[in-house]
Order: structure tokens, then C-alpha cells, then sequence
């Protein structure tokens, strides 16, 4: 069962709090690449969704993402490679999405700021 909430701001605390304490990031993959989302907020703009425990992003494996499977990040590598990499890209991080797939879209460089402080 999701420990996450309607409280976009709660799940984002919880984001940061967990993965600096588990060093680990989960997203959801297949061979073919990870998931991508279009934002809600601005055009043309990706969100890539993270959680913080796996348990969390292997319950989005279902529907049209039955074929995915929860793949972690180190909290290093997430930080050095693929927040700067989002940032390169214009890419938006999805911290911690609920079930109805709301949340926050975050800037990676704040998110990156944010972990690493």
C-alpha cells in the first residue's frame, strides 16, 4: 500500500527525506527506455516521474505501463549524471507521483540543490 497522498507537497518532503536516507531513486523502465510524461504545466516540456521506494513505482507498472519494472539510481548517479542531464535536455523531474500519477514538476537543478544540501 502507497504511503503517498493527495498532498503534492508532503510527497515531495517525503521524496527528499527517504532517498537521503535509502541513497536510492526508483523509476520505472523497460529495454526501450524509461517513462516519459508530457508536463501538465508548460508545452512541449517532458517530466520524467521518480519515487522514493520501490514498492511506490512498481504500483504505476500496470495498465499501459504493465511492461515496465521499478530499475533504482544511486543517489550519486542521480544527482551527477541524470538531474544534469535533465537539466541539458529540458526535462522536469515528477518527484513521488500518487497513484492518479499528481505531483510536482520540478526543476532538476532545484531538486539536485535540494539533495545535495
Amino acid at each position: 500500500m502507497s504511503h503517498l497522498t493527495d498532498d503534492p507537497q508532503a510527497n515531495y518532503r517525503l521524496f527528499i527525506d527517504e532517498i537521503k536516507a535509502s541513497g536510492l531513486v526508483w523509476g520505472i523502465s523497460t529495454s526501450e527506455g524509461w517513462v516519459v510524461c508530457d508536463s501538465e504545466e508548460y508545452e512541449e516540456t517532458d517530466v520524467i516521474p521518480f519515487w522514493s521506494s520501490e514498492a511506490d513505482a512498481r504500483a504505476h507498472c500496470s495498465g499501459e505501463w504493465a511492461e515496465f519494472e521499478p530499475q533504482s539510481i544511486t543517489l550519486d548517479v542521480f544527482a551527477d549524471r541524470w538531474l544534469t542531464g535533465m537539466v541539458k535536455d529540458d526535462v522536469l523531474a515528477g518527484p513521488n507521483w500518487n497513484e492518479e500519477l499528481a505531483g510536482l514538476e520540478v526543476e532538476p537543478a532545484d531538486l539536485a540543490k535540494e539533495l545535495l544540501d
